[in-house]
């Protein structure tokens, strides 16, 4: 989700990548405060909460990087976002990977114009699509 967070992307399943981001996850929510991040991201107090219990709420990219944009070292929101979006984006190139190819390393767990338009942001990803998504384009990677 983030760049140099997860060097081996690659080498991990979609489930191991999924438990690291919601590591990630739960430690910013742990140092910025539960109330914090639901005020300053209008994600549900529960939700957030849940994240520290260990819970696996449902979560989108977009709740993923709001919550990590609230941590005050890292950059906003959007900006995370972005990266994550790029990561997805350059990984298929260095890959040389298209929309058909990634549908097809994925069992056909999401339709190849589903991919693209949910990788272009123009609908909504979960986390656990992107984790789906960031292993198997590191793991081709390589």
């Amino acid at each position: 989700m983030l760049r140099g967070e997860f060097p081996t992307a690659g080498e991990a399943t979609d489930e191991e990548l999924l438990t690291a981001y919601e590591d990630l996850l739960a430690a910013t929510v742990e140092r910025v405060g539960a109330e914090t991040v639901a005020s300053e991201t209008g994600i549900d107090e529960a939700t957030v909460r849940a994240l520290l219990d260990g819970e696996r709420p449902a979560l989108t990219l977009e709740d993923a990087t709001a919550v990590l944009g609230t941590d005050p070292d890292r950059p906003d929101a959007g900006t995370l976002l972005a990266e994550a979006r790029g990561i997805l984006l350059m990984g298929m190139s260095a890959a040389v990977l298209d929309v058909d190819a990634v549908a097809a390393g994925i069992d056909g767990a999401m339709e190849p114009k589903e991919i693209q338009q949910k990788v272009e942001g123009r609908h909504p990803m979960t986390i656990d699509e992107y984790a789906l998504l960031h292993a198997h384009i590191e793991g081709a990677k390589r």
